[in-house]
């Protein structure tokens, strides 16, 4: 049963059906307890439902990220569980945090304690396997040490992260945008050209969130 289900929702995640395959996947994941791949898939395609809607403007999106936020987390900390020293689970765990401190705060996220457990997450993604997922895991801690309120932001580590990121991957927007904003905000030497030609090539993608982000910061800061 577990197995036909793994297949089903892995032809409706290629397909971007996110919730669909997410809830196909967590029930493979419940039929099968110690099964790690529906655990890790079913929080990667809850974060990819979460993560879409937001991008695509959906009406209600926070309280889509914040209740299938927290599902997909507690997928993840199970594929963790069952397998503590690999990649998958770890990093969309992380990622799953991200999505429901998009919808009730970071503020909140960090009350209710979960920084540290985001954090060893994220960390132990890039240690493991850095370049997962397009190099998920460098991007995803740069933009945890920046996204932080004083005085948990680390503004050294996030640009060297995302640094590290955009040499890898130039020509990715999201990667960009982060990259910009995290210059704009620790000012290194160099840096206001830096971000203006980040912007300036984000602003033309035609993944319109970012590029949107993008042409709004070039109005506000240059």
């Amino acid at each position: 049963m577990a197995e036909d289900l793994l297949t089903q929702a892995d032809a409706l995640y290629d397909n971007d059906q996110f919730k669909e395959a997410a809830d196909l996947y967590a029930k493979a994941s419940d039929a099968d307890p110690a099964g790690y791949d529906a655990a890790w898939k079913a929080s990667r395609a809850y974060r990819g439902y979460c993560n879409s809607s937001k991008e695509d403007g959906v009406q209600g999106w926070e309280d889509i990220c914040r209740q299938y936020g927290k599902v997909g987390m507690n997928y993840g900390e199970k594929a963790v569980k069952i397998a503590p020293d690999k990649v998958e689970g770890n990093f969309w765990y992380a990622c799953c945090v991200g999505c429901y401190s998009d919808g009730v705060s970071i503020v909140t996220a960090l009350k209710e304690g979960l920084k540290d457990k985001t954090q060893t997450s994220f960390e132990k993604s890039y240690s493991l396997n850095k370049m997962y997922c397009d190099g998920g895991p460098i991007k995803g801690l740069g933009r945890f040490w920046h996204v932080l309120p004083w005085p948990l932001r680390d503004k050294d580590k996030a640009l060297n992260l995302l640094t590290e990121y955009n040499q890898a991957f130039p020509d990715e927007v999201e990667g960009q945008v982060y990259l910009a904003e995290t210059l704009l905000t620790a000012k290194p030497d160099g840096y206001k050209e830096k971000a203006k030609s980040l912007l300036k090539k984000a602003s033309a993608s035609d993944r319109t969130y970012y590029s949107s982000q993008a042409k709004k910061l070039l109005e506000k800061k240059f």
